[in-house]
């Protein structure tokens, strides 16, 4: 598996919708698009995953929506919606219509469609959703998929484009079957050894349902080192294996875009060989 030069790398930035004010995040969406960031996502979670477990925190779907009018170029997306919150159909007629509200100037529609299964488990307590087991969770996940595709279809208007559906974890029985069958991206938090065997088994996954596997963009999250700065090295190791979007995370209540510049830089060196 190597890369290939005709995907181009991306860089995405989960803005983290927690321990910051709104406006804050709303500037930092704002100073990210400036930059030149391909892509930027929050997350689907009603409590903070990290710090203060009570502290500030907003709902994922409404800040979309805000991204969308926001934005002019960039795209965008959660990291990852999670599929037990909302009906199904519900869920893609909202995507289908934050997508619309992104289109501007006559060009398609700018949102990244990302789900998964779901794992918090106090999200579920607090709000009310039967938590289950993994496989369950799973197992609507793969339920729902046909179901928002279906949707889409329906809609009137349809959606601007055919919405990119990125699909987050790494499960290796379900999650990449459902990847192989559904998903425009994958994405996941793997060390390059571990994303080396999973891409494989998702190969597998794809020749067993007769898709592409080179139609799956990957997704790989990166984190910078204690210093602060990235390791090219990691980066150019699953840039080999495949992977072609990048996407580090900022949190509040620091909410530092600066070591996004070495991933930029780093992006345009490799875009240019």
């Amino acid at each position: 598996m190597t890369f290939d030069a005709t995907r181009p790398v991306r860089i995405g930035v989960q803005v983290a919708p927690q321990h910051s004010s709104y406006t804050e995040i709303r500037d930092t969406v704002t100073k990210l698009e400036e930059l030149g960031v391909d892509v930027v996502f929050n997350w689907d979670h009603f409590y903070p995953l990290s710090g203060e477990p009570d502290g500030l925190h907003f709902e994922g779907w409404s800040m979309l929506a805000a991204w969308a009018e926001q934005t002019t170029s960039i795209q965008f997306g959660p990291l990852v919606t999670c599929n037990s919150y909302r009906n199904p159909d519900l869920l893609a007629d909202m995507a289908r219509t934050v997508d619309h509200v992104s289109a501007k100037n006559g060009a398609e529609g700018r949102l990244i469609f990302g789900i998964g299964s779901g794992w918090f488990e106090r999200d579920y307590d607090e709000y009310g959703y039967e938590f289950g087991t993994a496989g369950q969770r799973l197992d609507a996940l793969s339920e729902a998929l046909p179901r928002i595709e279906s949707r889409w279809a329906k809609l009137n208007p349809a959606p601007t484009r055919k919405i990119p559906v990125l699909i987050g974890g790494g499960g290796e029985k379900k999650t990449l079957r459902i990847v192989a069958q559904h998903a425009d991206i994958w994405h996941s938090f793997a060390d390059t050894e571990t994303l080396e065997r999973k891409l494989g088994i998702l190969r597998g996954h794809c020749e067993a349902v007769g898709r592409n596997f080179g139609d799956i963009e990957i997704s790989t999250g990166t984190r910078p080192h204690t210093a602060g700065s990235l390791d090219p090295s990691d980066l150019e190791a699953q840039l080999a294996l495949g992977a072609t979007l990048f996407t580090l995370g900022i949190t509040g209540p620091d909410l530092d875009p600066s070591p996004v510049i070495d991933l930029l830089a780093w992006r345009d060196e490799v875009n240019a060989r």
